[in-house]
């Protein structure tokens, strides 16, 4: 189970850096189409973290890997039986929003834009409810199914 979700996250992490990198280069290409001199997609407030604007850049793309592969890593608490369906997506409701909200509060200096970090919020839990909500219709619908196939013949 952990060395089936260390893969997926593996993967994940190498998908989400590829993403990130391919979303901020397009970003720069429209950006610098349009007209803008010398934009970078990066945060000037995260650039300044680091003394060169490559590392800041590299340390971007490392940072959306990482949250990629904390979305797939995480999902291994859906395969522990021993709690229920609500409790395992509590569980990664709040690890993956806490990874996630950091990183993206890093990346974006979120902190100093009150409007963006609400609407950030909003948006994780909307699709955090939207993903649950499906998953559980899912899950029902299993169980109705399986219920189904273990009545005897005479009882239907």
């Amino acid at each position: 189970m952990i060395k089936q979700a260390i893969k997926n996250g593996a993967i994940s992490f190498a998908i989400g850096s590829f993403s990130g990198l391919l979303v901020n280069l397009l970003i720069d290409i429209m950006a610098n189409a349009l007209g803008a001199e010398d934009f970078c997609s990066i945060s000037p407030n995260f650039q300044a973290l680091f003394p060169t604007s490559a590392m800041a850049a590299y340390v971007n793309v490392l940072l959306y890997g990482c949250i990629s592969a904390s979305f797939a890593f995480m999902t291994f608490i859906y395969d522990v039986e021993r709690i229920g369906f609500l409790i395992q997506s509590i569980i990664y409701f709040l690890v993956t929003s806490t990874i996630c909200l950091f990183i993206t509060m890093l990346l974006w200096q979120l902190q100093r834009y009150p409007a963006a970090l609400l609407g950030t919020l909003a948006g994780y839990l909307i699709t955090h409810v939207i993903m649950i909500t499906m998953a559980y219709r899912r899950l029902r619908s299993d169980v109705r199914e399986i219920n189904q196939e273990l009545l005897p013949a005479d009882a239907q």
